[in-house]
This record gives structure tokens, C-alpha cells and sequence, in this order.
């Protein structure tokens, strides 16, 4: 995540060299938070495997449209073992999220109008020589940075792991990284523009100044999910 917000601009899949080991730091004690994230209002939506306050998304930040998508997108998991090198729009069940965006819809009395959002798959490999403690305190800080600048609806790491791999009750996949060191992230946004405004603060920076250290291989990929008036149907296209 960390790397995939400040590389957005660039096309292509990047392959790296691991020029030796740096040392690495992430606080995300920088970070300035939102007051409405420091309330001890109702509305705070888990959206990542961080459940800190400051990585908590408050649904009251958003309008209708927005917030009812993060709401459903507590549903997304993934349908395959090949998540790292399958199409995105077959790696996860978007049907049944969209199933329940209309049903929220519903519940709330809401007239759904069409509306779009700016999703982020990151494709990346990771070298036997990262250490991952390194890898995890950059992207929670970014986390935290890109959650405090608005619009940030959803975030899923998956590994690719060995056979002692579990699902947590969060969706999340956690365990050992198999010897390829594949991994897909993804990320759901507002807008294309919210995404650009999280992934410019120094925790961003430092996690892209660390990557030819993290990864040996990444790409990005920009998608667009669109869901129609009334949510009769709905569509994942490539940004364009």
C-alpha cells in the first residue's frame, strides 16, 4: 500500500536489485488525525488489518453513496489461491459486495445514483531479503497517513503462503510468505484524487524511497468499479 500510493503516476511493472539492507523506520505518530477520529463517536468502520483508531474510517466523513460501498466492502474476500497472477476482477466476489450495496440500500431507504470509485491493485515480489517487520511498520504508517487525508474505503494485503495459512475473522490473510514472495494489494478509494492526496506525505515518501530494498518486482494496476443508478448493474473497467 505504502509504495502503490506514490508510484501511481508511474506505468508499468518495475523490477529492482536489493542493494543491500537498509535500516528502516515508520511512526505514525507524525500523522495528523482528524478530530472526528479522535471522538468517541459511533461510525468508525475497520477497513485494513490495523485496528488502531487512527486506521479507522469514520463513516460520517462520507456521503450516502460512499459510505454504504465501505459498509459492503466489509464483505470482499478472495475466490482464488492464484490471487497474485489472476484477473482482478476474478480474484474477488465484487458480486456479492454489490449484492450488498443494494441491500444496505435498501435498508436505509436510499435511491442509489450511479457513482464510481478508484481502486488500486498492487502486484508485487518480495525478496527473501526483506525483513518484514521492516516491510509492515512502513505500510502501517502509511496507512495511517492515508486515512487521515480522506476517502480511503478499503485495503486488503494477500500473501501468498505455505499451507498453514489461516483466515481471520477480518478477512485478512496472514503466514509465511511461500519461496516466490508474491503478494497482491488492493485498495478502494473515493476518487482518483483522494488516492493521489493520501499517498503524498512522508510516510509515503520513505516507503518509496525503501523500495528497491522491500520489493524485487512491482506493478500497479488502476481500475475503475462502477455501480449504476438503483444499482442495476455494475461494471470493473481499467482507468482510463
Amino acid at each position: 500500500m505504502a509504495i502503490q500510493h506514490e508510484l501511481l503516476q508511474k506505468a508499468g511493472p518495475v523490477s529492482t536489485a536489493n542493494a543491500g539492507k537498509t535500516a528502516l523506520t515508520a511512526s505514525t505518530r507524525e500523522v495528523a488525525i482528524p478530530e472526528t477520529l479522535r471522538d468517541d463517536a459511533q461510525g468508525l468502520l475497520i477497513i485494513s488489518p490495523y485496528t488502531e483508531r487512527e486506521h479507522l474510517l469514520d463513516l460520517k466523513s462520507l456521503d450516502m453513496e460512499n459510505a454504504i460501498v465501505a459498509q459492503a466492502l466489509m464483505h470482499l474476500k478472495c475466490l482464488r489461491s492464484d490471487y497474485a497472477t489472476a484477473p482482478y476482477i476474478d480474484t474477488f466476489n465484487w458480486a456479492e459486495v454489490v449484492e450488498q450495496v443494494k441491500l444496505l440500500a435498501q435498508q436505509k431507504e436510499h435511491s442509489w445514483k450511479a457513482s464510481s470509485f478508484f481502486v488500486v491493485a498492487f502486484r508485487s515480489q518480495i525478496p527473501p531479503t526483506t525483513v518484514y517487520e521492516d516491510l509492515g511498520a512502513l505500510d502501517k504508517a502509511a496507512h495511517a497517513e492515508a486515512t487521515a487525508s480522506g476517502g480511503f474505503l478499503k485495503y486488503v494485503v494477500l500473501w501468498a503462503t505455505d499451507a498453514r495459512h489461516k483466515l481471520t475473522k477480518n478477512r485478512y490473510w496472514f503466514g509465511s510468505p511461500d519461496k516466490d514472495g508474491k503478494n497482491l494489494a488492493t485498495c478502494v478509494w473515493r476518487s482518483q484524487e483522494d488516492a493521489r492526496k493520501g499517498g503524498i506525505g512522508p510516510a509515503h515518501r520513505r516507503a518509496a524511497a525503501a523500495a528497491r530494498d522491500l520489493y524485487s518486482h512491482w506493478k500497479i494496476d488502476r481500475h475503475r468499479l462502477i455501480i449504476h443508478d438503483n444499482v442495476e448493474n455494475w461494471e470493473i473497467t481499467d482507468w482510463a
